[in-house]
């Protein structure tokens, strides 16, 4: 560990010296070479490791003057200079390396003892790491941050000083001294160093937005704790109440009367901010989980109508006092072994009250982001997910809504989707099954939250593999679609939709053995009023019929064409993109298909308008693909003889050549085209086409 920087500002001083002497020894001036050599000389004899060079030095020191005889050639000077630094440099390279690797595996093991939370040896290996190579970044960084559990705080800002004096750039160090100031309750300090990140890296915004509200959740709660300090030392009657209720409540082995009067009068005391800091200032989460009745009533060890109440009182109390935004309140709480074990077990509670309170301060957190990070870092989340759904699917339809929202919220998280992914999907697809089961009104406002909560949950790749291959899943959408034949349910319909576009991009056995039934259902909603249920019809379609050639059949004897060919008229993009795309499927099956649209479209207007007017590479893309199946009919390319079938052919195989599939697509289309009509060659050739084609399939080729 250095002492002070002397050292590196010797080195960066012998730096700049070494640069003036080369420009010395370029110089015409002979006086200027000599002091040059002069200094050179005096600079070596001053390192740390001694140069053995064959130059006499007190002949060079002593000339006043260099004789003829003794003067190299000019260009010889720094030649002879820079050998010996080579030398020298070589030396302190190899005996750096040797350091290196010995301060390297020093590091490593203070990696080791902080890892085991050991931070003391921590700092010791890293401190004996300096001792070996004083400049090694890593080991200030490392050093500071196990200073900061130590609560070493001013320890942790030198080391990242010295830290930035090795590599100003470094973020880690800014990281490190803005946490430590945050421990020092510098706050302004603290908001310098993670803003300064952004400066060196501007992509770091979300981590530097979360250590700046960090700085401003600990300058609150300082600001708290200060105000409810002062409150009670001027004696007010509010504040004292708190530590003198809490003293009660800590005396063991009381009735449980007694306990619930107690809580009771607490929550009267812990309305305001200055009395949910005294709460937690004065112990209040740790006496009640070390309290042995409070305990047993919570973990539903008895069941009299008191221990209700009493567990009723308790799960009042955690929620008032964690209440508007006292955040670091809802931290404690989530790391009390006994609040987050109950709060989730006791929604299978039989008693309404109690499972309300469950419902209640879970809500709380889920609220803001910090409360969801808090309930997902610490929760058991799959007995979470089963409680909840427990609620949603029970007659109970107000806890339901309560419990329903809750899962929504939190299945919008990733992290939450990450916890669940090795979750049985019995937890979610039974308790579905049985609400699609029975859709109604009473029901509606929970039944859409629930799929709105699936959907989320479904983003995760995971779990939308799970969901997707569950036969009970696709059977529950069936008679729920079959179910919702009047329009006061689009609501219910186009989310279940959007779930089942999203399931149905897996490819499943079980999607194939539902496929025809789904396409059913989907045929009949595209004569639906509503535009989004139709959009989300074809889109279902669209994903659907490429796992079923069966299924594609059914579509195109129920008039499917006719019926696409009506929505590619009309105008919304991602309409367009579902109904092309099913178009395309449709058509590569057979020929009724085909045939199907070109008797509705005999110059395949609808197609080639996609093309010229759709910048969307799918949309562009499957049209292509549409036509070169068309063009495999008899007659179909003649009929298209002079209208500008090539030029837009031709301008999307020349387009850009990230878009090789598009390329491709047109090309092939262009090649069936001219091939079941020569005509259309000449068209080709007068565009330069053939010319055209022939460096796009270099492009493609260099692409691929």
């Amino acid at each position: 560990m250095m002492d002070n920087s002397e050292d590196l500002d010797r080195f960066l001083s012998n730096v700049d010296k070494i640069g003036q002497l080369l420009e010395d020894f370029q110089s015409s001036d002979i006086g200027v070479q000599q002091k040059a050599v002069a200094k050179a000389d005096t600079l070596i004899t001053t390192l740390d490791e001694p140069c053995r060079t064959k130059v006499n030095k007190t002949t060079v020191n002593t000339s006043p003057v260099l004789q003829p005889s003794m003067v190299k050639k000019k260009k010889d000077l720094p030649e002879h200079f820079m050998k010996v630094m080579s030398r020298d440099a070589e030396e302190r390279g190899r005996k750096r390396m040797v350091k290196l690797k010995e301060a390297t595996a020093l590091k490593d093991k203070g990696n080791e003892a902080y890892a085991q939370e050991d931070y003391e040896t921590a700092v010791k290996c890293y401190s004996d790491g300096l001792a070996v190579l004083r400049d090694m970044q890593p080991l200030y960084t490392n050093r500071a941050q196990a200073y900061i559990k130590l609560e070493r705080y001013e320890e942790a800002v030198m080391d990242c000083e010295w830290a930035l004096k090795c590599n100003e750039r470094c973020i880690k160090a800014y990281v490190h001294m803005g946490k430590a100031y945050l421990g020092l309750k510098n706050y302004n300090e603290a908001r310098s160093c993670f803003e300064k990140i952004l400066e060196i890296e501007s992509g770091k915004e979300s981590m530097v937005k979360e250590y700046l509200d960090l700085v401003d959740l600990e300058e609150e709660k300082n600001s708290q704790e200060m105000d409810a300090k002062e409150k009670l030392d001027k004696g007010e009657r509010k504040a004292t109440a708190v530590p003198q209720l809490l003293e009660k409540l800590s005396r063991p082995g009381q009735m449980p009367l007694y306990y619930c009067g107690g809580l009771e009068s607490l929550s009267q005391a812990v309305t305001d901010c200055a009395g949910k800091t005294l709460f937690r200032l004065n112990n209040g989460f740790s006496i009640i989980g070390s309290n042995d009745v409070l305990k047993s009533c919570l973990l539903q060890e008895t069941d009299d109508l008191l221990s209700q109440e009493l567990c009723v009182s308790v799960l009042k109390l955690w929620r008032i006092v964690c209440h508007e935004n006292v955040q670091e309140n809802q931290k404690i709480l989530m790391k009390c072994p006994l609040a987050r074990q109950s709060v989730v077990q006791l929604l299978t509670s039989d008693h309404g009250e109690v499972v309300k309170e469950c419902l209640e301060l879970l809500s709380l957190y889920s609220n803001t982001l910090y409360g969801r990070r808090l309930a997902i870092d610490n929760l058991d989340l799959h007995m979470l997910v089963r409680n909840l759904m427990r609620c949603i699917s029970e007659p109970k339809r107000q806890q339901g809504i309560t419990a329903v929202c809750i899962l929504e919220t939190f299945a919008a998280e990733d992290g939450f989707r990450l916890k669940l992914r090795n979750m049985s999907t019995d937890s979610v697809v039974v308790p579905l099954k049985t609400i699609l089961g029975s859709i109604s009104k009473s029901n509606q406002q929970v039944l859409t939250s629930l799929i709105s909560a699936v959907g989320f949950l479904a983003k995760d790749e995971v779990i939308r593999q799970n969901l997707a291959h569950r036969r009970e899943c696709w059977e529950a959408f069936l008679t729920a679609i079959k179910q919702c034949g009047s329009s006061e349910y689009n609501d219910v319909i186009h989310l279940m939709l959007g779930l089942i576009i999203s399931l149905s991009t897996v490819t499943s056995l079980t999607i194939q053995a539902h496929a025809v039934s789904l396409c059913d259902c989907c045929l009949d909603l595209l004569e639906n009023a509503d535009e989004g249920i139709v959009t989300r019809a074809m889109g279902v379609l669209s994903t659907i019929l490429p796992q079923s050639s069966e299924a594609v059949q059914h579509a195109v004897r129920r008039k499917v064409i006719h019926t696409i060919c009506w929505l590619l008229k009309r105008k919304g993009q991602t309409a367009t993109k579902f109904a092309v795309k099913t178009l395309t499927v449709c058509t590569a099956v057979g020929d009724t298909a085909r045939e199907e649209l070109v008797k509705t479209d005999k110059k395949l207007s609808i197609l080639r308008r996609l093309l010229r007017s759709n910048s969307d590479e799918v949309i562009s893309g499957n049209a292509a693909l549409c036509l070169s199946h068309c063009f495999e009919l008899e007659g179909v390319a003649t009929h298209l003889l002079g209208t500008d079938i090539v030029l837009l052919l031709l301008r999307l195989a020349a387009g850009e050549p990230k878009k090789t599939a598009v390329q491709q697509n047109a090309a092939i289309a262009l090649s069936k085209l001219c091939r079941s009509e020569p005509r259309h060659v000449h068209k080709l050739r007068e565009l330069h086409g053939l010319e055209i084609l022939h460096s796009c399939v270099k492009l493609i080729k260099a692409e691929e």
